[in-house]
């Protein structure tokens, strides 16, 4: 009861204080106050990641892999439109297969060789990884052209949320759900078009055990992904670690591998 009393409370208040406000003026502090909620000029200038833990893949809600899973992640100057990152997604305890993902290019690596990606794998990526929030909040804000649209209040899991749209230059659009009580980002929501079926999949993200993983960084521990309702996979850190030093050849395909066709 007294946690209900608290939100009241603090919803009249706060209804006072942004009544004048434009819904685009609203959708952008709530933005900014996620980005100071997540560390601020600290989690701006996180220059890489190293997260550690288990991963769990589904197709047609069954499982389908499991697997010790390591994701190196290093930013690069942003650039607008563009993925500005590079990625290693290492599975097994010895970490013998791996893909990886530059700004241009995506691969997958093995103890046979290495294998270039399928362009449509690799469009998934750069638009998963560009209308990913944290992405956002990182490497987008100062994009030209960049919108924030309040769509108001609502509860989620019986927790009051803000929700937001944000727009880029593209016409591109995710719906973030942030709490109103921690102003972190708890769950996106966005659609892709199906070039198979030719109708468009609903790709939802949800955030959660945020922990400060150093100099007042916070990061999810726990990641879940569905596609049109359905879980298609899950990720628990056990440990996350920024500003490594990670090294080019980390994301580079090795000197020493077969070179295998194109996945199709």
């Amino acid at each position: 009861m007294k946690w209900w009393i608290f939100v009241l409370l603090a919803g009249c208040a706060a209804g006072s204080a942004v009544a004048a406000e434009t819904r685009q003026e609203r959708g952008k502090r709530v933005v900014d106050e996620a980005l100071q909620a997540l560390g601020g000029n600290q989690f701006l200038h996180m220059e890489d990641r190293v997260e550690s833990g288990r991963a769990y893949s589904f197709y047609n809600r069954q499982l389908t892999g499991l697997s010790v899973a390591k994701i190196y992640t290093r930013y690069l100057a942003p650039d607008p439109g563009k993925v500005a990152l590079r990625e290693r997604d290492a599975f097994g305890r010895d970490e013998a297969s791996a893909q990886l993902f530059t700004e241009t290019e995506g691969w997958e690596i093995t103890f046979r060789g290495a294998r270039p990606l399928d362009d449509q794998r690799v469009a998934r990526f750069k638009d998963s990884t560009l209308r990913n929030v944290l992405y956002i909040l990182r490497q987008r804000l100062g994009e030209p052209e960049m919108s924030f649209y309040s769509e108001g209040t609502d509860f989620w899991e019986n927790r009051p949320m803000e929700i937001v749209d944000i727009t880029d230059a593209e016409n591109l659009t995710v719906t973030v759900y942030f709490d109103q009580l921690t102003k972190l980002p708890v769950r996106q929501v966005f659609r892709r078009r199906n070039e198979e079926y030719k109708d468009f999949d609903t790709e939802e993200t949800v955030f959660a055990n945020y922990r400060d993983v150093g100099g007042g960084v916070k990061w999810p521990c726990s990641l879940l992904r569905k596609r049109n309702g359905d879980k298609i996979f899950e990720m628990y850190s056990d440990s996350v670690e920024i500003n490594k030093d990670l090294k080019d050849n980390l994301f580079l395909v090795p000197g020493n591998a077969k070179m295998l066709p194109k996945a199709k």
